[in-house]
């Protein structure tokens, strides 16, 4: 049975699998290249983009490995969990950088497995069982911004 894709609180769509393949991809990039997590990324059902602030350019071989690292990710069947916790606690446990200033002081946190843990207000599948194959379909690298454009398939 396919996710079926919900509305956030701002009546925008949302489609769980690809949102939770964010969180793993943007925990993949920190891991690998030391990076923030996506400043800037449009996510959609058919395909989605998100934008890293790196130095340099990644090579062929290093775009083909965040696709495998995510994927290897997902393939461990790892559940996604939400919790709630203050702010405080949130801050040794999260980055909250992109948070707005005016954020309550409970703050929701999804983890993936033990891979991934993030401040988050989107839906998630509940388990990486659910997303599918994790696909980088293109990638261009200009003045410190990697854009990779992904998919998922099954």
């Amino acid at each position: 049975m396919e996710p079926e894709i919900q509305l956030n609180e701002h009546n925008k769509q949302e489609y769980p699998p690809m949102h939770t393949a964010e969180h793993i991809l943007n925990q993949t990039m920190v891991r690998m290249f030391g990076c923030p997590r996506s400043r800037n990324a449009h996510i959609e059902r058919k395909k989605s983009k998100c934008d890293y602030e790196l130095p340099e350019a990644p090579t062929e071989e290093q775009i083909k490995e965040i696709e495998q690292r995510v994927n290897e990710v997902i393939d461990q069947h790892l559940p996604v969990t939400i919790d709630y916790v203050s702010k405080e606690e949130a801050s040794s446990i999260a980055d909250l950088s992109k948070l707005p200033d005016h954020v309550s002081e409970t703050l929701r946190i999804v983890r993936v497995g033990d891979y991934d843990t993030c401040a988050c207000i989107g839906s998630h599948v509940e388990n990486t069982a659910e997303i599918g194959h994790f696909k980088i379909i293109s990638f261009d690298y200009s003045d410190g911004r990697l854009r990779l454009r992904f998919k998922l398939t099954e």
